[in-house]
């Protein structure tokens, strides 16, 4: 009988904790949750973190995240104002505002990025075809530094774009502001919503890469033009200054070898004019280097008896 009795009172108290365990749950702190019976919302979100209690078996806890979101668009082909078609990638940030109405309206995450879809997509969409392409791709009406500093180099300083009146900060602001008045209805708060990509479309992106590429070609074939200008200039004056180098060298060259002429001359004639035994010396001196100079072992000479050749001629002979 007290065994019968036992395990009535295990079988009890098991059931208690089961009942325990079931009514009790646990909310964190990014996470918010409501309850349902028969999936009908009973009562106000939790939002709170801590260990709550329901009615065990009959209504069951749906958690929700009070953490921010994310939404990542598809990249869409949708067309400007001035009817050019342009790629668009955007992304946002979203939260969970209100629970009870998020679960009433769209029941999960996923429902949520599917009306998330249609609403940012639609809003993005009219935004764009509202707009220009370079109120779309431009903020300010700042210089653009890049672009004139190549035109500079081209040597064309007039650059002008199309000034902007509200730009893609201010779009962007719109599309979130109008999208949020939507969202709100499906208790989501849209926090903030950004291009993540502009692009043309294919075709015409490959055609203003073509334009882009035969751009720089012709500044290339420019900057190419002038530098050889400026290298055959370069050379030029280098050979003139060459010439002009070697020929004052040649100048001063003579100059020198002239008074050095000069110098020797006045040395041999002060020789010359001291006595006249260095006279005769001189002239005997002057006579062989004239010999040695002029005449070889082959050579025949007719001279006059008087001629100076042929005393010194004469005098070797008879020696």
């Amino acid at each position: 009988m007290q065994n019968k009795k036992n395990i009535f009172i295990a079988f009890a108290a098991l059931i208690v904790l089961l009942v325990v365990i079931s009514a009790a749950y646990t909310v964190n702190e990014s996470q918010q949750a409501i309850i349902t019976q028969f999936g009908r919302p009973i009562g106000d979100p939790i939002i709170e973190p801590g260990i709550h209690f329901k009615v065990p078996f009959l209504q069951e806890v749906n958690f929700f995240e009070k953490r921010f979101l994310e939404w990542d668009g598809d990249a869409n082909q949708i067309p400007t104002k001035g009817k050019k078609f342009i790629w668009v990638d955007t992304y946002a940030r979203w939260r969970i505002q209100d629970p009870l109405l998020f679960f009433q309206r769209v029941r999960n995450e996923r429902g949520a990025q599917a009306r998330l879809d249609d609403i940012l997509d639609g809003e993005t969409r009219n935004a764009i075809a509202n707009h220009d392409l370079h109120e779309i791709i431009r903020n300010t009406n700042r210089k653009p530094t890049l672009i004139t500093a190549t035109q500079t180099l081209a040597g064309e300083t007039n650059v002008v774009l199309p000034k902007i009146k509200i730009g893609r900060e201010k779009i962007t602001r719109e599309i979130l502001a109008a999208a949020s008045e939507r969202t709100k209805e499906l208790g989501i708060e849209l926090l903030d919503l950004r291009f993540k990509r502009i692009n043309y479309y294919e075709d015409v992106r490959q055609k203003v890469y073509e334009r882009m590429i035969t751009e720089r070609k012709r500044i290339a074939d420019k900057f190419r033009s002038e530098g050889q200008g400026k290298a055959s200039k370069i050379l030029g004056d280098k050979d003139r200054e060459l010439k002009r180098i070697q020929s004052e060298a040649y100048r001063k060259s003579e100059e020198i070898l002239g008074k050095a002429d000069a110098e020797a001359t006045a040395i041999y004639a002060a020789a010359y004019n001291r006595n006249r035994d260095t006279r005769e010396f001189f002239r005997f001196i002057k006579t062989l280097e004239t010999y040695r100079n002029t005449f070889s072992e082959k050579d025949w000479l007719i001279l006059s008896t008087k001629s100076d050749f042929y005393k010194l001629l004469e005098n070797q002979g008879s020696k």
